[in-house]
């Protein structure tokens, strides 16, 4: 047999590939550079990676050929393996835009008292003398960034991902460095570890769940490509049980990972154990991408089965808006709140799922759900970004000061840091003149499209209640007395500084002006089959 070499389209590939690259180039530092230069070069080649990405994938986006009369851009790259189409590279932008913020955090030293927020010794038991050294030392973990780099190429290959085998190493790719990265806090330690312990478990647990699906597809189908499974699912090739089963067992592994009910036990103990820096980047980042991923799986390879997907999205929608709204108000530390209010705009993005899918079925001037949910990942990322770079700021000699207790009073102490974080937690809530206002509208919109109105009723008394925990904080940070020492913030480095206030820039521009990024989502088009 002749040997056939395969085709790899670098032209479109070349912003993932660079990701991976200076991945592998961090862990050479690692390697071979001295401990006291290692930071430096980390933190720069990591960001020079990540904006080299970014532009690249603005340039893979203006030259994406146009397929279907306008209807869809892009093309099936490495054999059938990547589709790399409008909504991916719209996903990568995203995702490389909040991994740079993420990173910004990651670099600051100034909170810390000139080290950044990783332990000094990871394999040192808490409370050890070895740990003790490698404090006093001032020893810290710069591995963070090549672990950072990888995830993010994960998260830019999960969404693109055209089969299923792919998809479950992104899966893996995206996820591993992420284990790793919530068990590396300073401070702590023991409750960094016992999220990172958690999250694996229960990570490894869904991964299981997410390859059965698989097994179970491709036995009906007798492919992993999407677009064979859908032609497979059109024509009613196999036995229904294998399908309806695989679909809802990789739909676990899915909805693991953006923590939907009844799957969201592991958020809010792995968003307070994990370095703030790290649950910043995971809140937004892994989200886009996971929202991608079932964005892509249900509506290319499902889309011609929706009628049997359906009902069981109504119900996790459902149920994950009521878990997050109705836990978030018995919170009180600010961590698990915003973990449980993630957990809600799970339920909410999911609404958006429910939309109708295609361009043709709708009206002039009407938005896809893709669009919307699209749009609706970058409102919820900046603000989440945003917010969670805030809490790093409230501390004390002790670290940073996440009970609630803490944050009575902050209003006084520090009203701009008080009223930013007011404003992350208004456009969560949905609030007009925020991001957060338009992209609930475009999610509800969609959905009653769609027909799922007692979904959008739902959502609209979820908002409701959602809106009560965000307001008791704000009256909290305002018009609550201190009990005891009153609320201090530190000062932080640029980097830090730049990560707020781009969050809030972006939060109240989109919230006054959101065309631009509803025409951008909208000019991304629809999946490639």
């Amino acid at each position: 047999m002749e040997f056939v070499k395969p085709q790899i389209e670098y032209a479109q590939l070349w912003p993932m590939l660079v990701v991976f690259g200076v991945a592998c180039a961090g862990v050479l530092v690692e390697a071979f550079l001295p401990r006291t230069a290692r930071y430096v070069v980390q933190t720069l080649l990591t960001l020079a990676g990540l904006v080299v990405a970014l532009v690249g994938t603005c340039l893979v986006a203006a030259d994406l050929p146009t397929l279907g009369d306008g209807a869809a851009r892009g093309l099936i790259a490495a054999e059938g393996t990547i589709a790399v189409d409008g909504p991916s590279v719209f996903l990568w932008g995203v995702v490389l835009v909040f991994a740079i913020g993420g990173v910004l955090l990651f670099a600051e030293r100034r909170l810390e008292g000139g080290v950044t927020a990783f332990a000094g010794q990871a394999a040192a038991l808490p409370g050890t003398e070895a740990e003790r050294r490698a404090s006093t030392a001032g020893m810290e973990h710069t591995e963070v960034y090549p672990l950072v780099l990888f995830a993010v190429g994960g998260m830019m290959l999960f969404p693109a991902a055209n089969d299923l085998l792919t998809m479950f190493v992104a899966l893996e790719v995206l996820s591993l460095p992420l284990y790793l990265l919530c068990g590396l806090a300073r401070r702590r330690r023991l409750l960094s570890q016992e999220a990172a312990l958690k999250y694996f478990l229960l990570g490894a647990f869904s991964s299981g769940f997410f390859l059965y699906g698989i097994a179970l597809v491709y036995g009906f189908a007798g492919s992993m490509e999407f677009g064979a499974i859908n032609e497979a699912v059109r024509n009613d090739v196999g036995n229904s049980s294998l399908l309806l089963i695989g679909m809802g067992m990789l739909a676990v592994g899915l909805f693991f990972k953006v923590g939907a009910a009844p799957f969201q036990a592991w958020t809010p103990d792995v968003y307070q154990g994990a370095p703030t820096s790290v649950t910043a980047f995971m809140a937004a980042a892994t989200k886009v991408a996971a929202f991608g991923a079932i964005l892509r799986l249900f509506y290319v390879a499902f889309g011609a089965d929706r009628w049997s997907w359906q009902p069981m999205m109504w119900i996790v929608a459902i149920l994950t808006m009521v878990v997050g709204s109705i836990l978030a108000i018995a919170q009180s530390d600010i961590k698990r709140l915003l973990a449980y209010s993630s957990v809600a705009h799970t339920g909410f993005l999911l609404t958006g799922v429910l939309g109708v899918q295609s361009a043709t079925e709708l009206t002039e001037g009407q938005l896809t759900s893709l669009q919307a949910v699209l749009f609706y990942l970058v409102t919820y990322g900046f603000a989440t970004l945003g917010a969670f770079a805030v809490v790093t700021l409230v501390r004390d000699s002790g670290g940073e000061q996440t009970h609630l207790s803490r944050w009575a009073g902050l209003g006084k102490e520090a009203p701009l840091v008080a009223g930013v974080f007011a404003f992350f937690l208004l456009a969560m809530a949905g609030i007009p003149l925020t991001s957060g206002f338009v992209g609930k509208w475009a999610v509800f919109e969609v959905a009653l499209s769609a027909g799922a109105w007692p979904v959008v009723i739902a959502a609209v008394l979820m908002s409701i209640v959602a809106a009560f925990f965000y307001v008791r904080v704000i009256v909290l940070m305002y018009f609550s007395e201190p009990t005891g020492e009153a609320p201090s913030v530190a000062s932080p480095s640029v980097l830090t500084a730049a990560t707020i206030a781009v969050g809030a820039a972006a939060t109240l521009a989109i919230g006054l002006m959101p065309g631009p990024v509803l025409e951008l989502a909208g000019n991304a088009g629809q999946f490639l089959r």
